[in-house]
């Protein structure tokens, strides 16, 4: 049976196209790739909400969140506490953040329009199957924060999958908070359906065999085989099979495909 994400049913679409106008604010924001959403389950299966900052150039190659690096990297954190379909990732911000524009994005976040339409989709996604919220980063946190119809739905903050600030030492410290919310997470979420649900925890760094690759499931139709799994990449010690070329990384994306022969 070949896989593949069909996109948004009618509601979620229909909200997604009423994203607020950024023109006001888009020098903040890699603004001419236009906005990502969404990757997972807009059904209501979702167990679990992974919220992180921004999308970054592979998501715009799949107009899907949290597909690139980082997101390899959640989708091993979730399949840590058993979950490897029944969850949404979204983001604090539907645009690119430039990171040198974070103090400004931390401020934009609570925009009366923004909040309100963030909240609305966090709403549409708050079914009797939704049992946590995981807010990875400053940008994330703070949108969740500012969710005011949360009710009994558990929160975790901790850091964004991308954090490198103190070198080894800040990777320990990151990894060992991840084990303290997989472990936490693991006791609330029931597990998928054949998944493990006793998968090794974090060690001081991440290893290959902490990420994970994209389900087809999540991504569009179309893609290559290897789209959502740089296992490739990260042995030539480059991150993403996408990046944005400077000076022009506001209009050109470099995307490069494995080697396989």
């Amino acid at each position: 049976m070949i896989q593949f994400d069909k996109g948004p049913g009618a509601a979620f679409a229909k909200h997604f196209a009423a994203l607020p106008d950024h023109d006001a604010i888009k020098e903040h924001f890699w603004y001419d790739w236009g906005p990502v959403f969404y990757r997972g389950r807009l059904d209501g299966s979702a167990k679990i909400i992974c919220v992180a900052s921004d999308p970054g150039p592979t998501e715009r190659i799949a107009g899907r969140t949290l597909v690139g690096n980082a997101g390899q990297r959640v989708q091993g954190f979730l399949h840590k506490i058993g979950c490897t379909q029944s969850y949404v990732c979204l983001n604090g911000f539907a645009f690119a953040l430039f990171p040198s524009h974070l103090s400004q994005g931390l401020k934009i976040i609570g925009q009366p329009d923004l909040t309100a339409w963030r909240n609305k989709l966090f709403n549409m996604l708050k079914k009797p199957s939704l049992k946590a919220v995981v807010a990875f980063g400053a940008v994330a946190q703070k949108a969740v924060q500012l969710w005011d119809n949360k009710g009994d739905v558990q929160v975790f903050e901790t850091y964004h999958p991308s954090y490198h600030s103190g070198g080894a030492a800040g990777e320990k410290k990151m990894l060992t908070d991840w084990n303290r919310v997989v472990t936490a997470l693991r006791a609330i979420i029931p597990p998928d359906e054949g998944a493990s649900t006793t998968l090794p925890l974090y060690g001081n760094k991440f290893a290959e065999h902490d990420y994970a690759a994209i389900p087809r499931l999540d991504l569009p139709f179309g893609l290559p085989d290897w789209f959502g799994n740089d296992a490739f990449f990260r042995k030539k010690r480059s991150m993403n099979s996408v990046s944005r070329p400077s000076p022009d990384d506001r209009h050109t994306l470099l995307w490069k495909a494995p080697k396989f022969s």
